[in-house]
């Protein structure tokens, strides 16, 4: 990925006699031409807190190379993080339902609704619209009827053609993905990663509810998909072991995971002693999206699966340990190693029916069994991460 370089030394040998000319680097997605009188920049990403955060570094790029332009992202519910915070988007406005886009193709809306919504985007007059939410069958139909003076994003063979696009290929890193569209419309990279800062009052509520005289260690159990949990068991041992040596641990996660949640934190403080075991505290269900973006960013350390509330806590500045599918890892794992590290799994096969589970993306089917394809991964490998972490996040601080 050369255009990531962005310092790299950017000479090259021309032949034996030495050194060629100075080149700049290219950047992400060939340079596409900068377009003019850009004021008003759409960009479609629906789907869940982690694609929302993928998003981000493309729309900071359109924002650099087109300073004038206000930004409005169109995207679901999740969205609601990004409100009121400096930089790009500049504007959020919530999806309807669209079949195929944000639900199932076959649902059915309510008459009128898509079509007011369209209406409404019609009328903001927008210079560019960008798609951000994957292969295009659906989104790029949808993003073309925005009538907006050019259209830019990936397109599969099946997907409706927009003005500049790129090849969609599965396995490529979304946040390059997304990077590689910007650059079709002149806007390099001006961050690789997502990044947001928590405010004061987000970190004080969190500090206040969970107290400030103890490190806290935030642990999300979750995933959308459930081939991508770690097993509950190893979660409740990391748990048990950290609360321990003294760390309150906070277990977050949705609505939908409080079952799972607040099986971990009893099996776990059952582990402890009873001096310990109030410091195992389940917090799931609980805290809005604002929220858990203060909790994650007063922990000392971050320990979950590829989840939203883990590529949160990497946004807010927080160091994870994770536990990663090695497919997942080349489309949505964190760049760095020195705050964020890694345990990987190589399983290739359903370990239930045998069929091969790399071949993924828009064309293949999967089989139907939810059974953990990250299992074999180790408590000692994730608590030996953890406890390398939060020893280089105490010499730092």
């Amino acid at each position: 990925m050369e255009g990531t370089r962005m310092h790299a030394d950017t000479r090259r040998a021309s032949d034996s006699n030495g050194p060629g000319p100075e080149r700049p680097a290219a950047p992400v997605g060939g340079g596409g031409e900068l377009l003019s009188g850009v004021e008003r920049i759409a960009v479609l990403r629906a789907g869940g807190l982690g694609d929302l955060l993928f998003s981000l570094p493309a729309m900071r790029a359109l924002s650099a190379a087109y300073p004038e332009a206000e930004i409005t992202l169109l995207g679901s519910a999740a969205a609601v993080l990004l409100q009121e915070r400096s930089g790009a988007p500049h504007r959020v406005v919530q999806l309807p339902r669209v079949p195929g886009l944000n639900a199932p193709p076959a649902i059915e809306v309510a008459d009128g609704t898509i079509s007011d919504f369209l209406a409404e985007q019609r009328d903001e007059a927008y210079d560019l619209a960008v798609q951000l939410h994957g292969g295009g069958r659906y989104s790029n139909s949808f993003l073309l009827a925005i009538e907006a003076g050019c259209t830019i994003g990936t397109r599969t063979p099946d997907a409706a053609v927009l003005d500049r696009s790129i090849d969609y290929v599965y396995y490529q890193h979304e946040m390059i993905r997304g990077l590689e569209v910007a650059g079709l419309v002149g806007a390099p990279p001006v961050e690789l990663e997502p990044s947001i800062e928590p405010r004061s009052e987000e970190l004080a509520a969190a500090r206040s509810r969970f107290g400030a005289e103890r490190p806290i260690v935030a642990l999300h159990p979750g995933a959308t998909d459930p081939r991508r949990r770690w097993p509950a068991e190893r979660f409740a041992r990391v748990a048990a072991e950290l609360a321990r040596d003294g760390l309150r641990v906070v277990i977050v996660g949705d609505g939908g995971e409080r079952e799972l949640c607040r099986s971990i934190a009893f099996v776990a403080s059952e582990a402890l002693a009873k001096d310990r075991s109030d410091l195992v505290v389940d917090a799931s269900g609980s805290l809005t999206l604002p929220e858990l973006a203060g909790v994650l960013g007063a922990a000392r350390l971050m320990i979950g699966n590829d989840s939203g509330p883990r590529h949160l806590a990497q946004a807010v500045g927080t160091p994870t340990a994770s536990v990663y599918w090695f497919g997942n890892l080349i489309n949505a794992g964190p760049l760095e190693r020195g705050r964020h590290r890694v345990q990987i799994a190589w399983t290739t096969h359903c370990p239930v029916c045998g069929r091969d589970c790399t071949q993924v993306g828009w064309t293949s089917e999967r089989c139907e069994h939810d059974v953990s394809f990250v299992s074999e991964v180790t408590s000692d490998a994730v608590l030996d991460d953890a406890y390398r972490l939060l020893e280089t996040a105490e010499a730092a601080a």
